[in-house]
């Protein structure tokens, strides 16, 4: 890779090659923060964005990917992680536990190993979106392999 890239990005291409798997990040100067920044910049709809969402179930550090067009349920990912208390944590935890900032949380790459509880609307397109290690870096991925390169679980996390 070019020494123009992130070292977050070469993380995540380099673990995504140990899962087999070859990715092409993109960047996106004036960002992909949000889900909506995001299917703007690519050009695809915003339930095509994967939103990495970092929760603390009963104090177990948790990850969620939530298709962009969704709400997160707390309710729904504390009982799918077998626990009763779903609470938000700070930026700080998020480094620790991934090694990213929030809005860079990619699939895989992570300083840690942890849960995956993934939305299954994300399975409803050819190809999703998820952040390559920073604000700016993103990659597609085949629904399917995204869920087998994260280890996670589909399970219902809408909110209704």
């Amino acid at each position: 890779m070019s020494s123009d890239v992130h070292p977050n990005v070469t993380r995540v291409v380099e673990a995504a090659k140990l899962l087999g798997l070859t990715i092409e990040p993109r960047r996106f100067p004036d960002g992909t923060k949000t889900a909506a920044d995001a299917a703007s910049a690519i050009g695809v709809d915003i339930g095509q964005i994967v939103k990495s969402l970092i929760f603390a179930v009963d104090g177990d550090v948790v990850l969620a990917y939530v298709s962009g067009a969704n709400q997160l349920d707390e309710k729904k990912l504390a009982t799918a992680a077998g626990g009763s208390k779903c609470s938000r944590v700070d930026a700080d935890v998020v480094r620790e536990a991934t090694g990213f900032p929030i809005g860079g949380v990619p699939p895989f790459g992570h300083t840690t190993q942890l849960r995956v509880f993934i939305d299954p609307d994300l399975l409803q397109w050819p190809e999703v979106w998820a952040a390559a290690g920073t604000w700016n870096d993103v990659f597609g991925i085949e629904p399917h392999k995204l869920i087998e390169a994260s280890r996670g679980a589909l399970t219902d996390l809408k909110r209704t």
